[in-house]
């Protein structure tokens, strides 16, 4: 068992844990964080049992799973939180995984690959593309705050039925990028499914090691799947309700608390994987990670909470906070930049990882100011 796998085994010694903790009523801080550190190995077993399925249905359902529930551990926490009312946190993780990807983990991904090996190549067009669809993002999440500004008297169900038509537009977009991955040119992405299935976990410790050669039991990793979606739904709904007695008692806002922690619980594991195959000179699948995971938190999780807030009585606009605007515009712009020569180093990762740190460091003493309003 590789470190990493051993190190989410023994995470999930907090799932008992938060159960216990809730039984006997537990400070809301010390409930926090087991629900936490229970969510970490519960998306790991997510992505573990998506994988093994993805190798027993085939590529092309294997390859809509894993886009499916590529988030799917964020999409559960976002949902817990749009539930409970708490809209503005639930725009603050969307901000929060866009820029978490494209800095953090891009950045450690280069900067540790980077110590490694002086320079490594990714597929330069599947970056065009990528960076296109990141273009796309962030004109529709800006287009519903400026209109808001411009207009006088702009009404909320205006403003809401704009975000809706704009959701819908980004799922379709979304559904035609998987067409275009997965179909139309999959030949762009061969390398990095090459990779992926030489390294099924991101934790081979060989760079010729054997790829799968196993069937794995269908029916015992979808009851895997199911059982840890459902673990990761009641630790959410346990983190969502101690989320504003815990930022309080830490001093923080739920901006940096949306923004930056909530982010880092929700993806933890993937984003572990990411790092690890970069230190094994296999960018290609790093990147894919980190940008595919991006542009599936733009064009799918964050429309997709518009339309489901319509259903359930918690309405959610696309009217973000300005300054989250401004932190997903200029961490698309620096990671567009980096990543557009297909080639990367150590220095670059550390410019992306200076830029997350700055903007956290922004978002620490932004005070708590919601959407703009109407």
């Amino acid at each position: 068992m590789s470190t990493k796998n051993l190190i989410f085994t023994i995470l999930l010694i907090f799932l008992p844990i938060s159960i216990v903790g809730h039984l006997l009523e537990w400070s809301s801080l010390v409930l926090f964080a087991v629900s936490a550190l229970a969510i970490i190995p519960l998306a790991a077993w997510m992505g573990a049992a998506v994988e093994e399925i993805a190798l027993v249905v085939g590529p092309s359902i294997g390859g809509l799973l894993s886009a499916t529930f590529g988030n799917a551990a964020e999409l559960i926490i976002a949902l817990a939180a749009l539930r409970a009312g708490l809209v503005d946190v639930v725009k603050a993780s969307i901000t929060g995984c866009i820029i978490g990807n494209l800095l953090l983990v891009m950045g450690l991904s280069m900067f540790l690959g980077g110590l490694k090996y002086r320079e490594q190549k990714f597929q330069p067009i599947v970056a065009r593309v990528n960076a296109s669809s990141m273009n796309l993002a962030v004109i529709a999440i800006l287009l519903p705050t400026a209109v808001n500004y411009t207009s006088v008297g702009i009404s909320e169900p205006l403003l809401q039925r704009l975000s809706s038509a704009v959701a819908i537009v980004l799922i379709v977009v979304y559904a035609l990028t998987l067409l275009f991955s997965m179909k139309t040119h999959s030949y762009l992405y061969e390398a990095g499914i090459a990779e992926y299935e030489a390294t099924p976990n991101a934790d081979t410790t060989s760079e010729h090691a054997p790829e799968h050669t196993h069937q794995p039991n269908l029916w015992r990793w979808i009851g895997v799947l199911l059982a840890a979606t459902l673990a990761v739904a009641y630790e959410s709904e346990s983190l969502v309700e101690t989320l504003e007695e815990t930022t309080s008692q830490l001093g923080l806002t739920e901006l940096f608390t949306g923004v930056i922690l909530l982010p880092i619980i929700g993806s933890a594991a993937e984003n572990a994987a990411a790092i690890v195959v970069a230190t094994k000179n296999k960018m290609d699948l790093s990147i894919s990670v980190a940008m595919g995971s991006c542009l599936q938190v733009s064009l799918f999780v964050a429309p997709l909470l518009v339309l489901v807030g319509l259903f359930i009585g918690q309405p959610m606009d696309l009217n973000f906070n300005p300054f989250e605007l401004v932190a997903v515009a200029v961490s698309v712009f620096i990671a567009n930049t980096i990543s557009y020569d297909g080639q990367s180093n150590w220095l670059e990762g550390t410019l992306l990882l200076a830029t997350y740190i700055i903007l956290g460091v922004a978002f620490f003493f932004h005070p708590d100011v919601p959407s703009v309003a109407s």
